[in-house]
């Protein structure tokens, strides 16, 4: 019979985990959620088992839980090590691992609670990423029934109507170049023979081009260029000086007096050459045996009488 107890209080420590021969230290870890962890959960340190969970119940009204497990004794830590509530595979499945943490502060011992905290899972980081490409989509197919909508209104019958026949004129101009290639492609199979000759004409005229060019380079083009340019440097030293007025053909172009007095000289010896010309007996007085020379008597219509003509020439 105490056997039979034994046995049964063996059993039941083993199915539930419980350090009962086992050198161990308690702790405590409070959590919002402990996302479906069990009693009898491992609890490891850097990847090797170190201790169960051992119990799991709320720590007060706010709904807390409050976790209490088991670790080793071999293995010491600061108080400040965390533990971290984290997924064991991917189909779920929550446990508990120490990150210890080493540092100044004294060693944790049996009875601590350790800060806590829990490490997003597989499934939870794919929601967390899901979540807004989900807006996204979501936004994308309301924004595509949107266009589809307002296309839909736009396109109503007559607008349909005209788009077909749009289309319909596109197609016959695209066969109209068609044509018009094919017809392009007939006339330059045709004229291939000409064709070859103007392109060898081309050729030739091309050589004759840089013949030329060779005879101009070695006729010195570039000194009779030079000559060229000193000529009109020459040239715009003499206008330069006759616009200052230097030289007959300066003063000709500055002194208006000069310019006034020559047109006024020219246009006394025009009026002298019409009188001559009109009256040559004026000037001309020829005697053949000594005959008296008639009395000289003014042309009725003489320009020199005009006013406008100047001076009388009368008595030259």
């Amino acid at each position: 019979m105490i056997a039979g107890i034994a046995a049964l209080i063996l059993g039941l420590s083993y199915l539930k985990s419980s350090p009962l021969f086992e050198r161990s230290k308690t702790f405590y870890a409070v959590y919002d959620n402990v996302g479906g962890l069990l009693s009898g959960t491992q609890v490891t340190i850097n990847g090797y088992n170190v201790g169960n969970v051992t119990s799991i119940k709320f720590k007060d009204e706010s709904g807390r839980l409050l976790v209490s497990f088991s670790v080793n004794k071999d293995f010491e830590f600061s108080e400040n090590s965390i533990a971290e509530l984290y997924d064991t595979g991917i189909i779920g499945g929550k446990g508990i691992q120490i990150i210890p943490v080493f540092d100044d502060a004294p060693k944790a011992k049996s009875g601590d609670t350790l800060p806590s905290k829990s490490k997003p899972g597989l499934t939870e980081l794919v929601q967390q990423k899901l979540t807004p490409l989900q807006q996204k989509v979501e936004g994308a197919v309301s924004n595509a029934d949107s266009l589809l909508t307002s296309v839909n209104d736009i396109l109503d019958e007559p607008t349909k109507r005209e788009l077909r026949e749009s289309i319909a004129g596109l197609n016959a101009l695209v066969r109209s170049f068609k044509g018009s290639a094919d017809n392009l492609n007939l006339l330059l199979e045709s004229n291939k023979q000409q064709l070859d000759r103007s392109l060898k004409n081309v050729e030739v005229i091309t050589d004759n081009f840089s013949k030329l060019s060779d005879t101009l380079v070695q006729a010195d083009l570039g000194g009779t260029l030079a000559s060229f340019q000193t000529t009109v440097e020459s040239l715009n030293g003499i206008l330069a000086k006759i616009e200052q007025g230097e030289g007959s053909l300066g003063k000709l172009h500055k002194d208006d007096a000069l310019y006034d007095n020559l047109a006024e000289a020219s246009r006394e010896l025009d009026l002298l050459l019409q009188d001559f010309r009109l009256n040559p007996k004026r000037y001309v007085n020829v005697s053949v045996f000594g005959k008296k020379q008639k009395e000289y008597t003014l042309p009725e219509e003489d320009p020199a009488e005009d006013p406008s003509q100047g001076d009388n020439p009368q008595n030259p």
